[in-house]
């Protein structure tokens, strides 16, 4: 990671956080113990571009922001731990990687099984006051559904947009 002060690199992952915000907080299906949307991709995106360190605390600033300026529910700090650990887990699976299927599947297993299915489901069973069991068989068949259209999307975008912008913004 390029530690000097970059304007464009701020400005960049300044507009992946806003969309990250946007994605998530009014372009996704939301119940007390379920979100599915799209709120991934900009973390992937900023992961693959600009490392582990950037994409997690990108995250953690689009969660804080999200949650201030559109409250949904009660602030937990634990979700605020699973957005940075979910930006860390992109990156270290995509960052000045060779981009292939097996690390995109890779991260998406990480982040859908051990993260969002482990981590939130407790930290939603601590906010509910419910059984961690009884939370579970809902966001497993959400983790099924996320798991390959995860992987996809982000195949997609590293193929089609990614790869390009890096061109582009090296050149």
């Amino acid at each position: 990671m390029d530690n000097k002060f970059d304007v464009k690199k701020l400005i960049q992952i300044s507009l992946l956080i806003a969309i990250e915000v946007i994605l998530t907080r009014f372009c996704s299906i939301q119940t007390p113990i379920l979100r599915i949307g799209f709120g991934f991709l900009p973390i992937a995106i900023t992961a693959m571009m600009y490392g582990p360190l950037s994409a997690g605390i990108s995250y953690v600033i689009g969660d804080t922001l999200g949650m201030l300026l559109f409250p949904s529910g009660a602030y937990f700090p634990g979700f605020t731990l699973t957005a940075f650990l979910t930006g860390l887990t992109y990156g270290v699976f995509l960052y000045n990687k060779p981009v292939t299927w097996t690390r995109i599947i890779g991260s998406v297993l990480t982040v859908c099984l051990v993260i969002n299915l482990g981590l939130d489901t407790y930290w939603l069973s601590i906010m509910m006051g419910k059984g961690y069991l009884a939370l579970l068989p809902t966001r497993i068949i959400k983790s099924v559904i996320m798991i390959p259209i995860q992987a996809l999307i982000i195949g997609i975008i590293w193929n089609k947009v990614v790869i390009k912008f890096v061109k582009i913004s090296h050149a």
